[in-house]
């Protein structure tokens, strides 16, 4: 198969916004404004007071772009917002389901699971049936928004008020959805802002109550220690204020792409189910994830595979898994992601790159 792949001549089509989007260019220009601004914001003389008002204008703008009235709490990503939630949480039980990103994996090693169904998604039985067991206690429960692989929505308007009128602390990532779709009614939100045209290394844990939180000592309120990222955090503001206008556009060619796929002879995974219009995955039977991203990255396009990648190696999906798909079937899946300037035309020479790479497999 590899011999016959030829390197594209056309420019490098990027359709893997999931994983990192380009910083928009409101978020760069504020960013190097915030360069400006070099004093620590906690130092107490006439420029550490300044780069405070800075960081504190835009913890406001941020709120209001995220409709959020609560406290926002600075981090160095999703990641470490949903560490801090999972480890300083005032809670007496951890609940998480079956499809949370590495992240709250990594975090909560013992957290108790709720499982999912064949679409990915959590049913409100599973979550009463979690919380009827921690009666005596308060328990912490956390779903994702929307899925980093599949892009499966979860139905958290129902959830959430269970689990909030069952006195338990709702922890929700939107990594992925924040600035995209409305926020949950949720205790405990991460957010991460190079997910939608911000720039790396930042992002925000958003809590309704601090009080359910344990203070570390530091920064952020004494909720988190370390020297504000000042220029990020403007970038972030930045990104979040030049909105989603495309996104009613990326609906409708992800709805192109799943019907050119099914017309292809693959398969859309989670198909019948509510998702963000921003990712997709899809099953090419009897080609390999690793044997596709070869082919799209020789048609130059890029992609990633529905499984997690680590060190370079691929690693069988827990998403997938949980989902109850066979392995067989989950080492042939692909994530497909749209930003701001996916177009027809890139939705088309995709499908074309498909459809090329599964004939090559049916013809070798």
């Amino acid at each position: 198969m590899d011999s016959k792949l030829q390197m594209s001549a056309e420019p490098r089509l990027y359709l893997d916004h999931a994983a990192t989007t380009p910083m928009v260019q409101p978020a760069r220009t504020a960013m190097a404004q915030g360069m400006e601004y070099w004093a620590n914001p906690s130092s107490p003389h006439k420029e550490g007071r300044a780069a405070k008002a800075a960081l504190e204008d835009a913890r406001t703008r941020i709120g209001k772009a995220l409709s959020w009235d609560g406290d926002i709490i600075f981090t160095s990503g999703a990641s470490e917002a949903l560490s801090l939630a999972l480890s300083r949480a005032n809670a007496d039980a951890m609940w998480i389901s079956a499809v949370e990103h590495d992240a709250v994996h990594r975090a909560c090693p013992t957290a108790h699971m709720l499982q999912v169904d064949g679409q990915g998604l959590v049913a409100s039985e599973t979550v009463m049936q979690a919380l009827k067991l921690e009666e005596a206690l308060v328990p912490l429960v956390a779903i994702q928004s929307a899925n980093n692989e599949t892009g499966v929505i979860q139905d958290l308007t129902t959830l959430g008020l269970m689990i909030r009128e069952r006195g338990a602390i709702f922890l929700a990532d939107c990594s992925q959805s924040a600035g995209k779709i409305p926020l949950p009614d949720a205790d405990l939100i991460a957010v991460s802002a190079h997910k939608l045209g911000g720039p790396p290394g930042i992002g925000a844990l958003l809590v309704r109550d601090l009080g359910q939180l344990s203070p570390s000592g530091g920064q952020e309120k004494g909720y988190r220690g370390g020297t504000e990222n000042l220029p990020a955090v403007l970038g972030f503001a930045a990104a979040l204020e030049v909105g989603y206008g495309w996104f009613a556009r990326a609906a409708k060619l992800r709805a192109e792409l799943d019907a050119a796929i099914i017309a292809s002879g693959g398969f859309v995974v989670s198909g019948d189910t509510p998702r963000i219009a921003t990712i997709a995955s899809y099953h090419m039977p009897g080609v390999s994830s690793s044997g596709q991203l070869i082919g799209f990255d020789m048609a130059g396009i890029a992609v990633s595979a529905g499984a997690a990648c680590s060190s370079g190696t691929l690693k069988s999906s827990p998403v997938l898994a949980a989902m109850g798909w066979e392995a067989q079937a989950a080492s042939e899946v692909i994530r497909v992601s749209f930003g701001p300037g996916t177009s027809k035309a890139d939705i088309a020479r995709f499908i074309q790159a498909w459809q090329a790479i599964a004939k090559r497999s049916r013809n070798p």
